[in-house]
């Protein structure tokens, strides 16, 4: 009897270590080792691309809306502006340099006081008053442009923090993808070697136990 154990205790050892394998306590994989702190990673990183991502969503509706306006009805944004329209600090004493200066004129050839006269004034005064408010418009539209460029900017960085924000997540999934990937080849290969062992353990240990008794 002994003899015969002796020479299957092998055997006995291999199919243990299989049925062992099978059945025993299961070792967690590298793969799911690791997933938990991949899942931590979105919520790290989001407190530096939600400003972004805010302020993108924010400038996107703004620069709709003003967008629409411009080509829904862009004489309302005329009025607009135009309402909003003061002299400039400059406007009245170009308007008494200019008349001052037609005055003068109008006085050396002799013209001063005629309905002439008085024509050229008031032209004087409208061309004075009408170069102010386009200047003012001039420059009222520029700022406005700036503004526009300016929500424009962060549209367009709230696009590439989303764009940063939605790759980064694609990695995590794409690595936790090979990761249960590589963990069901691994429990594949593992399950299938430990059948083996088991047969094959089973096997030997017969065929060690039965040379014994040939």
């Amino acid at each position: 009897m002994w003899p015969g154990l002796l020479a299957a205790l092998p055997g006995i050892g291999q199919a243990a270590g299989g049925l062992f394998g099978l059945f025993g306590k299961k070792k967690k994989s590298p793969g799911s080792a690791a997933n938990p702190y991949l899942d931590q990673i979105p919520d790290a990183m989001k407190k530096y691309y939600q400003p972004y991502q805010d302020a993108g969503t924010s400038a996107l509706g703004k620069v709709q809306g003003e967008y629409g306006k411009l080509t829904d009805d862009p004489g309302s944004m005329y009025s607009k502006f135009a309402e909003g329209y003061k002299q400039s600090p400059g406007y009245q004493f170009k308007l008494q340099q200019a008349l001052g200066a037609g005055q003068n004129a109008a006085a050396a050839g002799g013209m001063l006081g005629t309905p002439q006269d008085q024509q050229m004034a008031t032209q004087t005064a409208n061309d004075i008053a009408s170069q102010d408010f386009n200047d003012y418009m001039s420059q009222i539209s520029g700022l406005y442009g700036k503004g526009l460029e300016g929500q424009q900017g962060l549209e367009s960085q709230g696009f590439e923090a989303n764009t940063d924000f939605a790759k980064m997540l694609a990695q995590i999934f794409g690595q936790k993808s090979n990761n249960a990937f590589s963990d069901q080849a691994g429990k594949n290969a593992a399950s299938s070697k430990n059948w083996a062992d088991l047969f094959s353990g089973i096997g030997n240990a017969g065929a060690g136990w039965a040379s014994k008794f040939k």
